[in-house]
């Protein structure tokens, strides 16, 4: 509508940084679903592990805290794997659980590229200027400060999941994924794409 002169309200050109790191963290917390609803430590946590990641993917994944404390408590029976039955979105998640892998992927691949060369014709400046503007603007906002704690996080709590769950894993691509499961994403990337799904999660 501006190329014909109608000029509505529009939204505030952001910087490229702000806005990669931003989806980045989304895409990361998109793939975090199936690595929660196929964790064989779930039915410790008696709350809803639909609103759990709600939370996470809408709020902060703080909430992720008390899940991963809670987990290391004594389970109730010898065998409580399957006493809780997947949700509707568990179900979903979890079947579509390579999709979720390289969609979230594609996100994350597509931010950090989008942070390091979006907009490359406006006053966003090289790689060199765009790193100085997120050490400024990790050091002056609180929304940054969130985004960091997130990827902290994730960073810990990623290898820890997958490494206790690695008998979801297809046999073939055990090695694999123990081995990657220590790189941010793309551990979870290999997880997601190697579950194997003829278990009952």
């Amino acid at each position: 509508m501006n190329s014909v002169g109608i000029h509505l309200l529009e939204a505030p050109v952001l910087h490229p940084m702000s806005e990669g790191l931003f989806n980045f963290v989304i895409g990361w917390t998109f793939m975090f679903a199936p690595l929660l609803f196929t964790d064989r430590k779930r039915d410790r946590y008696k709350g809803s592990l639909d609103v759990l990641w709600g939370f996470q993917m809408f709020l902060t994944n703080t909430f992720l805290i008390p899940y991963m404390a809670i987990r290391l408590n004594e389970a109730e029976s010898d065998d409580t794997r399957n006493q809780n039955k997947l949700s509707q979105l568990g179900s979903v998640m979890t079947r579509g659980a390579s999709v979720v892998g390289l969609t979230g992927g594609v996100v994350c691949l597509v931010s950090t590229l989008w942070a390091l060369f979006g907009r490359m014709d406006g006053d966003f400046g090289a790689i060199a200027e765009r790193w100085e503007f997120l050490i400024s603007y990790l050091g002056s906002e609180r929304l940054a400060y969130a985004f960091i704690w997130d990827i902290a996080l994730y960073t810990i709590f990623q290898p820890w999941l997958i490494g206790e769950n690695l008998q979801n894993v297809q046999q073939s691509k055990l090695g694999i994924v123990n081995f990657l499961r220590f790189v941010p994403v793309v551990g979870l990337i290999a997880y997601l794409v190697s579950l194997n799904l003829d278990d009952e999660m």
